[in-house]
This record gives C-alpha cells, sequence and structure tokens, in this order.
C-alpha cells in the first residue's frame, strides 16, 4: 500500500491550514493510501531550535517520511516565506529526505501578494533535500476556508476541486513511480 506523509507546518490546529490537512488525509484514504501526519509544532521546540538530530521524536517523524512515496508539505505563508517552525523541521531531514518521492507544496496565504512563495521560497529547499518530482500544489487565500468549529473546516467549491486535481496529480505521480521500481 503507498504511502503518504504529510508534514504539516502550521502552529497550531485551529488555523485553516488544518482544513487543507483534512482534506489531504480524506483524499488519500480514499484512494486507498495510508497516511501519517507529522505535526511539526507538537515536536519538541528544544530538539527543533537546537537541531538535535539524535532526538526520538524528530527519527520518528523522518522515518514517516522515509518510508512515503508521497510528501504533502503543508505552511501557512509569513512574510512571502513558508513558516519558521516548517523551516526548523526541514533542517532536520537527512540531506537527500526526499530523494525518489512525489512532494506537492500546499500553501495557505492572507493575500495573492504572496503567491509566488512556492515557487521562490519552499520549491528550493525541497530540491535541496533531493526532490525531484515536485509537483505544482496549491496556493490557497484563507478566505476560501471557512472556520466551522470543533476543528472541522469547510473549503469553497472552487478551491475544493482545484485541492482535488492537484492530489489526483500527486496519487498519479506516486503510482507511475511505484511501477517503475
Amino acid at each position: 500500500m503507498p504511502n503518504v506523509a504529510i508534514i504539516y507546518g502550521g502552529n497550531s490546529h485551529q488555523s485553516r491550514l488544518k482544513g487543507l490537512y483534512q482534506k489531504t488525509e480524506s483524499y488519500f484514504k480514499k484512494e486507498g493510501f495510508s497516511t501519517e501526519a507529522i505535526f511539526v509544532h507538537e515536536l519538541p521546540a528544544e530538539d527543533l531550535l537546537s537541531a538535535n538530530y539524535a532526538s526520538e521524536a524528530i527519527a520518528q517523524a523522518n522515518a514517516k517520511v522515509a518510508n512515503a512515496s508521497v510528501v504533502v508539505v503543508l505552511t501557512p505563508v509569513y512574510k512571502a516565506a513558508y513558516s519558521g517552525i516548517l523551516k526548523s523541521y526541514l533542517d532536520l531531514l537527512p540531506q537527500k529526505g526526499l530523494e525518489g518521492k512525489a512532494v506537492l507544496p500546499l500553501v495557505l496565504g492572507g493575500s495573492f501578494g504572496h503567491l509566488l512563495a512556492i515557487d521562490y521560497a519552499l520549491k528550493p529547499v525541497l530540491s535541496s533535500l533531493g526532490a525531484t518530482t515536485i509537483l505544482s500544489g496549491a496556493y490557497v487565500l484563507d478566505t476560501h476556508i471557512e472556520k466551522l468549529g470543533n476543528e472541522q473546516f469547510f473549503i469553497t467549491a472552487e478551491i475544493d476541486e482545484r485541492v482535488d486535481r492537484v492530489l489526483k496529480l500527486a496519487k498519479e505521480e506516486s503510482t507511475r513511480a511505484l511501477r517503475a521500481y
């Protein structure tokens, strides 16, 4: 069974980013993939800040990425770049930790002014970690995801369809890569 690692680079479960997480997890489970989440804000802060490569929690998170055929990277945009907490975790992945994986960035922003954060901020870092199959991903405005309460979210139909398209591409790329091996 193909495996998906979802790296959640937000700083809480209250963020609209959680709506994208839930959408991603639900999509892949429905398609027969197993999913594993890495909620970066739940990893030990001291291990992230001190770059503790020997941390058991970091090793467990890295194992989820190592075992995945698809890695979905979820992040909010802050100051035209991905979140600092996400960067702290990505710095602890092995040098070629994303090699041979379909990598899908999903980014949540407050305005179209940061639309290029995927291409100019996030993709270079993912590439430096060995990712050669970085899919286009999706940039979603936070106004298209409504908080309903109790960690439930509503995604507008337009965005729901667009995210479905990029998730389908990740699924297809994963299937193609698995057949190649």
